[in-house]
Formats: C-alpha cells, sequence, structure tokens
C-alpha cells in the first residue's frame, strides 16, 4: 500500500531572481498541517533589491524592517519546527541556496534537507500538476504571491494529484 501522508512543503519568497537575492520570507506547510511562516529582516550585508520581485509577492523594504524578525532567531524556530526531517520544494533551485545563505550567515547549523519536489512526484502526477495547480488556485482564490499560501496550494497539488492518479 502507498504512502499517503502529505510532504512537507516550503516555499522562499526573495528579494530578486539572481545570485545577489536572498531570502526575506519562509512558509511552510507540515506533513500534519501545521503552518509556519515568518519574514526576515535582512543582514546590513544583503543590499540587493529587485522591484520586480517586489511587485509578485508584495513584500517592500519597509514591511521588512517593520515586521521582519531577526534571521538567527528564524533558524532556531525553523529548526525547531521542522526538526530532522526532509522539506520538500517546487522551486529547488533557488529556494535551496536562499535557505543556505541564510543559514550560513546567521551561523546556523540546518537541521532539516531540502529537496526538489520532484523526487516524490509520479509521472502521471507531473503530467496533471500544472492543470491541478492552476484550478486549485483559481477554486481557492488566493489574492496574494507569498510563501505560506505557496506552500499550502503546492502540498494541496500533491494531495489532488495524488489522488487522481492512485486510484
Amino acid at each position: 500500500m502507498r504512502n499517503t501522508t502529505l510532504p512537507t512543503i516550503i516555499d522562499v519568497e526573495a528579494s530578486g531572481f539572481g545570485a545577489a537575492s536572498y531570502p526575506i520570507e519562509i512558509g511552510i506547510v507540515r506533513y500534519d498541517g501545521a503552518k509556519w511562516c515568518k519574514l526576515l529582516r535582512p543582514f546590513e550585508s544583503w543590499v540587493h533589491w529587485d522591484t520586480k520581485a517586489e511587485s509578485l509577492h508584495g513584500i517592500s523594504k519597509q514591511m521588512l524592517q517593520a515586521r521582519g524578525e531577526e534571521p538567527h532567531k528564524v533558524c532556531v524556530e525553523l529548526n525547531n519546527f521542522l526538526g530532522n526531517t526532509i522539506v520538500y520544494s517546487d522551486g529547488w533551485v533557488v529556494d535551496n541556496p536562499w535557505l543556505i545563505k541564510l543559514y550560513s550567515t546567521a551561523q546556523v547549523e540546518m537541521s532539516f534537507t531540502c529537496r526538489a519536489l520532484e523526487y516524490i512526484l509520479s509521472e502521471p502526477q507531473m503530467e496533471k500538476w500544472h492543470d491541478v495547480k492552476n484550478s486549485l488556485t483559481a477554486k481557492l482564490d488566493v489574492k496574494r504571491h507569498r510563501a505560506s499560501s505557496d506552500a499550502m496550494i503546492i502540498q494541496q497539488t500533491y494531495a489532488q494529484t495524488m489522488a487522481l492518479t492512485t486510484k
């Protein structure tokens, strides 16, 4: 019998799209449905800012200064929330380097492992992924492109594509 436990999903929003960018928000939906999301106050050395990225996620520098949390504290909280688990990202090629940059700069060891979502998707799931995700996004009427909302949609898309392909 196939394991039907939902994967823990992570999503990271960032200051931009290139190598100089850095994480500004991390959202998680854990396997048990528990949610965690934090805005990060950038380190002083993190100065890159792309207004195109800001227009996508809607997080301003002012918002980060006012409501962002100290990165070291965020790393410790995230380790406590995830423990020694595997989290999955649909944007692993950017999310994982941003997590490494965060933990390295904060000088905290990451307790969890981040892997590409493709590791756990079957071919039939991948074939249905975009249609199901687009349908869910419209149905749930999510207004903002933010880490916690994205993580929830990714996890629900996983669940629906799994249900559609294992009948």
